[in-house]
């Protein structure tokens, strides 16, 4: 079963998302086989303030780790990070269960 990944911002760290960004995107481009989806999530505005990434494993300390070592995380970006199991229901605009 896949896991989700949902990490929120602490307040005001658009510096930092911005400092951290490159490492990020380095960091899931090199992990980009292990993602079913992921993206920011956006205010009202339109501007991000966390992600949310679906992690295909089986293995919660796999989603776990891959969770930890995003630099996103390790650069202490985030305010809050769950790590929940994912069931699939819909996808690409088709109903899969």
């Amino acid at each position: 079963m896949p896991f989700a990944i949902i990490a929120l911002d602490k307040p005001n760290a658009q510096a930092l998302r911005a400092a951290l960004k490159p490492a990020h995107l380095d960091y899931l481009t090199a992990r980009q086989h292990m993602m079913l989806a992921g993206g920011a999530l956006l205010d009202a505005d339109g501007q991000p303030i966390g992600g949310l990434i679906v992690v295909d494993t089986d293995d919660p300390q796999a989603a776990r780790a891959f969770a930890s070592e995003d630099p996103f995380n390790s650069g202490q970006l985030f305010a809050s990070v769950e790590v929940m199991p994912w069931r699939q229901a819909f996808f690409d605009k088709k109903r899969t269960r």
